[in-house]
């Protein structure tokens, strides 16, 4: 999980910092010394950190700050702020026009940084909200580049345009434009070639295709577990090209997470989104005071919101609530419970987000037995809808025919059921609020799930 290692050790700086009563101008340079180090290792840029160290000091220094009535919280807070400030402040958002005006959305990057991949990802979400996106295959040089594109588009429903590898790419985007005004597409995004490096001919194709298309945005797409190589291309292409903003792919990997940090300081250009998986809600929208909040350990709550939001089936949940309220809870509320949180994303995702965390993310991650779920998912859609709607029902004639059909001993399937019967008596003894998990309560110990959510 990205910022990982950097969240545990900027979270034992300031348990440190808690556990004093008031701060002398020593106790700050020290533990500034440590954040330093925390940054540098997690590759953020080395004149960004020296930057970022220098405005915590020199504000965490003041007498106000000092003498408060908590100044470890206080040097926690301005650390907070400058990070926020450091990755832009405020979000950015797309710049798409109104009814039927046509937005033109050129994609660059170099190959590999998951560019083709989070054009449809982004068709697919504007899809969702109303707008009718086009995309356009302007790669003609990567082999399976165009075919990439078109059944990643299918998957969203997006319409591909492509003209094949032996037009100039300007000549697609030209071509592309007229299609989508006759067919009211009102959003074009242009997968442009990508290259193993930076290039000349890569730069002048990117120029030529914004002199022949009214361009309305230029985001770079680069790959988070590059490091510091991400920020050194989105230079490079802000300098010689002239980019936008910026799509950070890959942050859910094995990243150190430098490039988040780094990127808006010394580029100058913001961060649009930031890509937490394949799915394509894990395309999410870029929050600096959010990722801070992350990156610090404090959690994530309204990006948690807006993930089970998304994944939630509003009619399923309803009638979820309606049914926890008068103390009913069956096999398909489990089920639904599941499903909602493999439509989040699964338990990796959710939990980095939930404060208190932090760190302990992982931990907690190693407790679940992901097997025993895939058993558990497999011993309840055995059952009859009858069974699952009334696990009363369950004798042993029954529970032999359903661990038969799962393909496990008819001691998982007892397991299943006592456990049922375990958060049955013990969901009766709380409120039935719908609050909470957003529907994951019913979870319990079921599935492998060692977790009391």
């Amino acid at each position: 999980m990205a910022f990982e290692s950097l969240t545990s050790k900027l979270q034992n700086v300031f348990k440190r910092l808690r556990g004093k009563g008031l701060l002398t101008e020593e106790d700050v340079k020290s533990a500034m010394k440590e954040v330093k180090m925390a940054l540098l290792e997690a590759d953020v840029n080395f004149k960004v950190v020296k930057q970022f160290v220098k405005s915590v000091q020199e504000r965490a220094v003041g007498q106000d700050v000092l003498h408060g009535l908590n100044p470890g919280q206080m040097v926690i807070k301005i650390v907070n702020e400058e990070m926020v400030s450091l990755m832009g402040g405020t979000p950015v958002e797309l710049p798409l026009k109104s009814g039927s005006e046509m937005t033109v959305i050129m994609l660059a990057g170099l190959q590999g940084a998951g560019k083709t991949t989070t054009a449809a990802k982004m068709a697919g979400q504007l899809k969702s909200k109303g707008r009718h996106p086009l995309l356009v295959a302007c790669d003609v040089y990567r082999p399976a580049a165009i075919k990439q594109l078109q059944v990643n588009g299918e998957r969203q429903g997006v319409e591909v345009f492509a003209m094949g590898d032996k037009n100039k790419p300007a000549d697609i985007a030209k071509a592309a434009i007229l299609h989508a005004k006759a067919h009211q597409q009102n959003v074009v995004i242009l997968d442009t070639a990508g290259r193993l490096h930076v290039d000349e001919a890569m730069m002048q194709e990117l120029k030529d295709i914004k002199a022949a298309v009214p361009v309305d945005a230029t985001l770079l797409t680069v790959d988070a577990m590059t490091g510091q190589d991400a920020v050194n291309v989105a230079k490079t292409f802000a300098d010689e090209a002239g980019i936008d903003g910026v799509i950070l792919t890959k942050l859910d990997g094995d990243t150190r997470g430098g490039a988040a940090l780094s990127i808006k300081a010394v580029t100058g250009k913001p961060i649009y989104f930031v890509g937490m998986g394949e799915k394509l809600g894990d395309l999410e929208p870029f929050y600096p005071d959010r990722m801070a909040s992350r990156i610090l350990g404090m959690g994530d709550v309204l990006s948690l919101i807006d993930k089970l939001g998304s994944a939630m089936d509003e009619d399923g949940m309803e009638d979820m609530k309606k049914r926890l309220k008068k103390k009913e809870f069956d096999f398909n509320d489990f089920l639904l419970s599941m499903d909602q949180m493999k439509k989040a994303g699964g338990l990796s995702s959710i939990l980095g987000m939930i404060p208190g965390l932090g760190s302990k993310a992982a931990d907690i991650e190693g407790m679940v037995d992901e097997s025993a779920m895939a058993r558990t998912r497999a011993i309840i859609l055995s059952m009859t809808p009858k069974e699952r709607s009334n696990p009363q029902l369950l004798n042993v004639s029954r529970k032999n025919r359903i661990a038969k059909g799962a393909g496990v001993d008819i001691s998982e399937v007892n397991k299943l059921v006592k456990q049922y019967e375990q958060s049955r008596k013990m969901m009766k003894q709380f409120p039935a609020s719908g609050k909470g998990m957003g529907g994951f309560g019913g979870l319990g110990k079921l599935g492998g799930l060692k977790l009391p959510f």
